[in-house]
């Protein structure tokens, strides 16, 4: 039997608690031994339901346990970089969601102090352990599509207005439906073409509700390989009227998925060809969350690189604040010049 790293979740509660967690459980090679959340009505709860040896509503208490080897950081953006240094400093090795800062600087500054440790750290794009994701990547790859000129991807949801909501204060989440559901877009772009964004502009606005983040993201992206790439990411459309597309058009055909920017290892892709033939992709379904936390755990056990970086997730923070910058003052920005890289 493989031997399981044992795990610590901060934040335990919302969205952990509804995917991450759940899938932790089935990981081969991990298991949740403490939880951790600051709502001390439902942390007894959690406790019982993914039978943890402990439960705590501090962070720094879980982080103090000796016997806990790595933490799943899934708090409110705001708290992440703190979290994350202190876990580090504790020896404690890191899964953290996206984005793992409130901006580009903080996330460097996060990266070199949990350098300096030695740790193991991770960035929490599960998307790219979609099975249909990685069979696009596999195909792309093969040169099916031949040179790729043209993406497009589609993330949204309905989040209307609600009191004391984390991710509709820019104080706390550093934005809105761009920051939270467009850097899945980018990133599995940016991954599945194996290439990044050397030019970006936008247009970012809040036109349904009254809350001080963006309800409406629609970015264009220039990539280092010649592709031109768009992303929409919006908290205005109904769940039920929502279409999450993942396209690529390339010299010899293109490729349409529905569904594989999910939470749910799920959806469908179509490949067309120009000889007019059509391919559907199959691929062996699974848990995004359960291949993400064997993968970190695989890492820590055998001593070998991650697989996701969190240099990764600032790389895709460099877009997302260019393109707000981009969209404030009605620019292209180039991401090297605007970061002096």
């Amino acid at each position: 039997m493989d031997r399981k790293v044992k795990w610590g979740v901060i934040g335990a509660g919302g969205i952990a608690d509804r995917r991450p967690m759940p899938g932790m459980m089935l990981a081969r090679n991990a298991e949740i031994i403490a939880v951790m959340d600051v709502n001390d009505k439902i942390i007894e709860s959690l406790k019982e339901k993914y039978n943890a040896k402990y439960a705590y509503t501090n962070a720094d208490d879980l982080i103090a346990n000796p016997e806990i080897e790595a933490v799943y950081i899934a708090t409110p953006v705001v708290f992440h970089a703190e979290q994350a240094v202190k876990a580090a400093r504790a020896g404690k090795h890191i899964l953290m969601e996206k984005p793992i800062a409130m901006s580009v600087a903080e996330g460097r500054q996060v990266i070199k102090d949990i350098e300096a440790t030695g740790v193991k750290a991770a960035c929490g794009f599960m998307m790219r352990f979609g099975a249909l994701n990685l069979k696009m990547k596999e195909l792309i790859d093969q040169g099916i599509l031949g040179q790729v000129v043209s993406a497009k991807a589609q993330f949204t949801c309905w989040y209307p207005d609600m009191p004391n909501c984390w991710r509709q204060q820019k104080k706390n989440g550093g934005g809105g439906a761009f920051v939270d559901m467009g850097v899945h877009c980018i990133d599995l772009i940016q991954h599945i073409l194996d290439t990044e964004t050397d030019k970006v502009s936008a247009l970012i606005d809040t036109k349904t509700f009254q809350y001080e983040v963006d309800d409406s993201a629609s970015v264009l992206m220039h990539l280092k390989n010649g592709c031109n790439a768009y992303v929409e990411a919006n908290f205005n459309i109904p769940d039920k009227a929502a279409k999450w597309r993942l396209e690529f058009y390339g010299t010899k055909g293109c490729m349409i998925a529905h569904d594989t920017i999910h939470q749910l290892d799920t959806g469908s892709v179509e490949v067309t060809l120009d000889d007019g033939s059509v391919l559907n992709v199959a691929a062996d379904f699974g848990n995004m969350y359960t291949k993400e936390v064997e993968s970190l755990s695989d890492s820590i056990l055998n001593n070998t690189p991650v697989e996701v970086p969190l240099a990764d997730g600032v790389q895709v923070q460099e877009i997302v604040e260019a393109a707000y910058y981009a969209a404030d003052n009605d620019k292209v920005v180039k991401i090297a010049e605007f970061f002096n890289k």
